[in-house]
């Protein structure tokens, strides 16, 4: 009996250390990851590091976090401008001379720095854009918001505004950008018959200073112009402002795309009709965690994938549903 209890208390000791050393491995496998797991190195260059922009400080944070979770090194490389591609070519440059493992880059213009972009691959480095293309499909992954269909929806949601007397101007961000063209062909297959009641397009640099007085000349120009459509934030916000300082919220029926907390405030003063918001953060986050699946195999080259958006009017702006996208943290 002696002997019995002897080996029980044996027994229930080996138990106990096994568990001990069972919890340990746990720990330290969840600190520290897999020793075998690879650690990638990542350089990502956006357009513009702006923090008080709320469409670009999302998507970097959702980069970052991403980055984060799957133990990579995000490096960031951000030109002072959305429209300094020179800065960006240098920047891209740069990042090819280091070597990372991939380069993520939300090209600046449709056109420029094609030549340099090549050069990534032609250095065996994986190339992703995030938000924007260029003229030629040379990158191995894109996740960006569907421009296209973000600008039809919105072209359509504004028809109940207007009639066969309507004048339409459409302060874009920047000219040439994948963005701004694609944005703006959706707005005018969205607006249909009313296509023809655009006056002007004007381009603000995605500087809210400039969108603010292109839309003031817009308005003297023509005086009786009664929707404006801004197609960023910088533009957006820039256009709102003017539409406020000079009273005319019951004349010009006002729209746009992004969002941020003065987007909204606008939006309650009855300056803003709708705004259509991209899902920055998840842009973000998506794109650091597809380009990590393009490294280890597990998603596919060429893959194009839709970040999402989601028009909200006036008359839904304080929905359960938008709330969650327009404050996600």
């Amino acid at each position: 009996m002696r002997m019995i209890k002897k080996n029980l208390r044996t027994i229930v000791m080996a138990a106990a250390i096994l568990a001990v050393i069972l919890i340990v491995a746990m720990f330290y496998s969840y600190a520290f990851g897999d020793a075998d797991e690879k650690s990638y190195y990542l350089i990502y260059i956006p357009k513009v590091w702006d923090e008080d922009n709320d469409f670009w400080s999302a998507l970097i944070e959702g980069a970052q976090m991403a980055a984060e979770e799957y133990h990579a090194t995000l490096e960031i490389l951000a030109p002072d401008s959305e429209t300094d591609y020179d800065q960006q070519r240098q920047y891209i440059e740069e990042a090819i001379a280091k070597k990372p493992d991939a380069i993520l880059v939300s090209p600046s213009s449709y056109t420029e720095n094609i030549e340099t972009l090549k050069k990534v691959k032609e250095n065996g480095i994986r190339l992703v854009f995030i938000d924007s293309v260029v003229s030629e499909e040379i990158q191995d992954l894109t996740v960006a918001t569907d421009n296209v269909n973000m600008g039809e929806q919105l072209g359509e949601y504004v028809c109940q505004f207007l009639d066969e007397n309507s004048q339409i101007a459409i302060v874009a961000h920047v000219e040439g950008s994948s963005t701004a063209i694609e944005r703006e062909e959706g707005i005018r297959t969205g607006l249909g018959a009313y296509e023809s009641r655009i006056v002007e397009t004007v381009f603000s640099g995605s500087e809210y200073s400039v969108a603010y007085e292109q839309t003031c000349a817009l308005i003297e120009k023509y005086p009786d112009l009664t929707m404006i459509i801004g197609t960023n934030e910088y533009s957006a916000v820039g256009a709102a402002r003017a539409i406020r300082d000079l009273g005319l919220q019951d004349q010009i029926t006002f729209v746009g795309i992004d969002s941020s907390l003065e987007m909204i405030q606008l939006m309650e003063e009855g300056i803003f009709r709708g705004f259509i918001i991209q899902k920055s953060f998840n842009m973000g986050y998506l794109g650091v965690e597809t380009t990590i699946g393009l490294l280890n195999g597990s998603v596919k080259e060429g893959t194009n994938l839709d970040s999402g958006s989601k028009l909200i009017t006036r008359e839904e702006l304080y929905t359960e549903e938008n709330q969650k996208l327009l404050f996600p943290f």
